[in-house]
């Protein structure tokens, strides 16, 4: 079954992923009045999360933030085809990055490199882009789907570009290969999904809301003893990105527990403060946040 729905579905996607992008966002126009106004897709989500993130904001300047956000959410669904068949030309067009010569400086002081981000702007260009212009070989956790035909396409065209996706559950074991080998590499670490209540070590305020937050990333740094940096991606106008990195922690052994966690998850703040409508606020971040006290 699952081959059957990957050779039927597949070569939809290569044909989307082909077009111009002004053709896929005359599509994404199209597909976020149906999810939007027709079926609704996760939109007591949206409006739960931008409610308790913003209790200071009026009706109607959340429903200007959810319209644009979702709006974004399928402008990246449709940039995530084209991922597909993109050219190393036209996402070096697409995507600017600022300061690679931060991580490239650590690769000279033969020291690995954690980056950390956040669901914010486009994070998949920022994988296909960055491996082309550092010194490291670069890795990213990647949570392996379900169907494995789509799962190894994904990763062949994210290997085009020199980016290489492991599974998350196979991530400590390659990290602790490379740190035997000294290998160098980037490790690019998506940090602000909700962990699993069993898995929960720390809890802190996240856009003004009590929540379990991930600690894997701190947890690696420390253990390898690898600087970690966050990753800035902000959206210039429709399709075109800039990114910037900024080193949250050199000497991540010398960090308080939990300190390095703090200064993602307020660099984080800081970005979708300014312009919320990027954020993916379809997820339950905050599901668990009356757990702390039950």
């Amino acid at each position: 079954m699952n081959f059957l729905v990957f050779i039927i579905v597949y070569p939809i996607i290569w044909f989307l992923s082909i077009l111009p992008m002004r053709v896929l966002y005359v599509f994404s126009d199209l597909i976020y009045g149906i999810l939007y106004y027709i079926i609704g897709y996760r939109k007591k989500v949206v409006r739960h999360n931008l409610q308790l993130c913003f209790p200071e904001k009026t009706s109607q300047e959340l429903l200007e933030i959810e319209k644009k956000s979702f709006h974004h959410f399928i402008d990246i669904f449709m940039e995530m085809i084209k991922s597909f068949t993109i050219s190393k030309n036209q996402i070096s067009k697409r995507f600017i990055f600022h300061n690679a010569e931060v991580i490239n400086d650590f690769y000279k002081k033969h020291k690995s490199v954690i980056i950390m981000g956040g669901h914010y702007a486009n994070w998949e260009w920022a994988t296909l882009y960055l491996p082309q212009i550092i010194d490291h070989d670069g890795y990213g956790a990647f949570k392996k789907i379900k169907n494995k035909y789509f799962d190894n396409k994904i990763k062949q065209s994210r290997n085009r570009f020199g980016a290489i996706l492991v599974a998350t559950k196979d991530f400590i074991k390659l990290m602790t290969k490379h740190a035997k080998d000294k290998h160098l590499a980037v490790y690019g670490l998506l940090s602000d999904q909700s962990p699993k209540l069993s898995k929960t070590h720390y809890w802190r305020k996240f856009m003004g809301v009590e929540v379990p937050v991930q600690t894997g990333p701190e947890m690696l740094s420390k253990k390898f003893d690898i600087p970690v940096i966050y990753l800035q991606t902000e959206r210039v106008k429709r399709g075109y990105y800039e990114a910037k990195v900024k080193i949250l922690a050199e000497d991540p052994k010398a960090f308080k527990n939990y300190q390095i966690t703090d200064l993602f998850t307020e660099e984080l703040e800081k970005q979708i403060r300014k312009n919320p409508e990027f954020y993916f606020w379809t997820h339950k971040r905050f599901k668990h946040m009356k757990a702390k006290s039950s």
